[in-house]
């Protein structure tokens, strides 16, 4: 009897073993991974409120594309100009984040031979909006933004879908601190010059209503007066 205990709670043990190996640990969550990690609590905080997190485990679990997402660490957050994060909007917190994530899976020795520029989550990749270019030295890879550069210091996860890599700096996107163009100066209006009008002669309008000087016919008709009333005057007196 003891002896056929002991074969059933072998067979059990092997069990539940064999249960333990073959169940799946779960779906991937990337927060769950950068808090394993450690030192991402600034990360974190923006994809949970910005819903990028969601996105990218909705993505990871129902796709096979893949994702690959640049972490910066608190300090990379510490080293922005004091209140960067809170003077951008909404949407603008959500384009920082989806700047970090490329929407499939890249290895390390991917980056060597990579065609720039990168695609993000962010949208657009064209200069002015949000580049991403990739350049490698050796083993080092580095990540221009066109506003700042960061280098992929550590690989903090990989499993051929989901590739995390830690960067020392959090990337800007131009279209968000790319310094404004400074303004255009406005053109002075030009102003006509005033028309002189020729020496000796005063201006006049194009439309003259001015009474003609009529002195000199005036001083014709009271010479001719004259003369006729002495004429009379001589014939009475003759």
């Amino acid at each position: 009897m003891k002896h056929q205990i002991f074969i059933i709670i072998i067979i059990l043990q092997f069990s539940i073993l064999t249960l333990s190996q073959t169940t799946p640990s779960g779906p991937t969550n990337i927060t769950q991974i950068l808090e394993k990690a450690g030192q991402f609590t600034t990360l974190i905080r923006l994809m949970k409120v910005s819903q990028v997190s969601d996105q990218i485990n909705t993505q990871l679990n129902n796709s096979n594309q893949g994702m690959t997402v640049f972490a910066p660490t608190d300090n990379a957050f510490s080293s922005l100009k004091s209140g960067t994060i809170n003077s951008l909007s909404a949407q603008q917190e959500v384009q920082l984040v989806q700047f970090h994530v490329l929407p499939n899976f890249i290895s390390m020795s991917q980056f060597q031979t990579i065609s720039n520029p990168l695609r993000t989550q962010a949208g657009d990749a064209t200069p002015g909006d949000f580049p991403l270019n990739v350049t490698t030295s050796g083993n080092q890879v580095n990540v221009s933004t066109g506003v700042d550069d960061a280098t992929v210091s550590n690989t903090i996860y990989t499993d051929g879908q989901l590739a995390v890599y830690q960067v020392d700096k959090v990337l800007q996107p131009m279209s968000i601190f790319a310094a404004p163009s400074p303004a255009v100066a406005p053109t002075p209006a030009t102003l006509k010059p005033k028309s002189k009008s020729p020496a000796g002669l005063s201006p006049t309008s194009g439309n003259d209503d001015s009474p003609a000087d009529n002195s000199g016919v005036e001083k014709i008709a009271m010479h001719g007066t004259t003369v006729l009333v002495f004429g009379i005057s001589l014939f009475v007196l003759l």
